[in-house]
């Protein structure tokens, strides 16, 4: 097999300027010069790969290819080698509206996904941060006024709830994007607001088809912590039952203290509310009947669910299984837990879809868009406005629905190394 030679100019490294405002002045490129004078079909392309001969690869594969897999390795060693490319097109603006002091980290992150994202498409690109004190009507309408003004026409915005009810009040004509928010959670009509936050609810109903009485809930004082718990404790109570004469048991709490209970026999629920300075659960867990053989439901962080789980353990409260949300679909779960505390737990999950070039993009970056779902869903909805500005193909075949992104779900089991797929034994609630 011929050998390709190529000449390497010089091997590029992004140069980060807080809007990430790409200069007028190109970047050197790696171009890769075919000199066999035959053609390379998928096989032969595959063959190369095989064997490491990447710029012979390369030097076949100058313009797009058909073939899905290799299309993808394509456009990886495209970025990684900052290649010339057949491919042109306009110029992409995109901006990000950021509350620092609200959302923390997530601003950094959200900005290395988009901007991950952008240079992974190889396309000449604008992406400008406009930075807000707080989420107050003031300073975020002053922002949408800015952000108007310089002709940017698609925003990023990773606001908390507080935030993205000012702007559906502000009622901005400009397409706005909330990877933080579900709609549902959302009070608008506008065309121009669209959202890709994580469904919880829809999570909750489908892990709750997998709970058994006595239901026992965990959560912080967190807001979705508390809201989603009192959604769970509906939901489950709704759930069918064999005599519908029976009554139903109802075990409450109110912070710490003794949960208060109304005795029957069939439907019961306990819900413990966790502060955060809490690390001793003997009071909650040791030798409590009311709780022994119960599916349990931790609407609680990474760090305080691994806590619960070790102590559930400890105490021998024999959970039927243990069921959590997004919030724990972590690899640090599987680090901080022993195995027997996590061999019955069951995790609900949206990161269904990614494209191996934007992960290995992100983490050139230092980000995670695999496990972290802030950042996930912020790469789907610029994947989103790529396609509104270019028309290309969208990377992330997901259901968008009434302006909300419609995330399918899988049911996952923290193995002894990995998250593995949990299937159901698609069983009543009761027999």
């Amino acid at each position: 097999m011929k050998k390709i030679y190529f000449i390497a100019l010089i091997f590029p490294f992004a140069l980060f300027a807080q809007s990430f405002l790409i200069s007028n002045i190109e970047l050197p490129q790696v171009d890769v010069q075919n000199l066999d004078p035959y053609t390379c079909d998928d096989e032969c392309l595959q063959e190369y790969l095989d064997n490491d001969f990447i710029f012979s690869f390369l030097g076949h594969a100058y313009s797009n290819l058909e073939n899905e897999e290799l299309e993808e390795i394509r456009q990886k060693y495209i970025l990684i080698l900052n290649l010339k490319s057949k491919i042109i097109s306009k110029k992409l603006r995109i901006a990000l509206l950021l509350p620092y002091n609200k959302i923390g980290r997530y601003a950094a992150s959200t900005t290395n996904a988009s901007f991950a994202y952008l240079m992974a498409k190889n396309r000449p690109f604008e992406l400008k941060s406009y930075k807000i004190e707080d989420e107050s009507h003031e300073e975020i309408s002053k922002a949408l006024k800015n952000i108007e003004k310089d002709e940017f026409y698609y925003v990023i915005a990773p606001l908390t709830q507080s935030g993205e009810d000012v702007v559906s009040k502000i009622n901005p004509k400009i397409n706005i994007y909330f990877p933080t928010i579900n709609k549902k959670d959302a009070n608008t009509t506008s065309r121009y607001l669209y959202y890709g936050g994580i469904d919880y609810r829809s999570q909750s109903d489908l892990l709750l088809n997998e709970a058994e009485s006595p239901l026992v809930i965990f959560h912080d004082k967190s807001t979705i912590g508390k809201t989603l718990s009192d959604y769970q404790e509906t939901e489950f109570y709704k759930q069918p039952v064999t005599d519908i004469n029976e009554t139903v048991l109802y075990i409450s709490e109110a912070d710490t203290e003794e949960p208060t209970q109304v005795l029957d026999e069939k439907v019961r629920v306990v819900k413990f509310s966790i502060p955060k300075r809490t690390t001793n659960l003997e009071k909650q867990l040791k030798e409590n009947p009311d709780i022994i053989e119960g599916s349990f439901f931790i609407n609680t962080p990474i760090i305080k669910s691994g806590m619960i789980m070790s102590q559930l353990t400890l105490y021998d409260a024999n959970a039927t299984n243990i069921l959590s949300t997004q919030t724990n679909y972590n690899p640090l779960l599987l680090s901080m837990t022993q195995y027997q505390d996590r061999k019955n737990m069951i995790i609900a999950n949206s990161i269904t879809q990614n494209k191996d070039v934007l992960i290995e993009t992100n983490s050139l970056l230092g980000n995670d868009i695999v496990y972290d779902w802030i950042n996930y869903t912020t790469t789907v909805g610029i994947d989103y406005f790529f396609n509104h500005l270019n028309g290309e193909e969208r990377e992330y075949n997901i259901e968008i629905k009434d302006n909300q992104m419609i995330y399918n779900i899988e049911l996952l089991q923290p193995s002894v190394s990995r998250f593995i797929p949990y299937h159901s034994a698609s069983k009543q609630r009761y027999d």
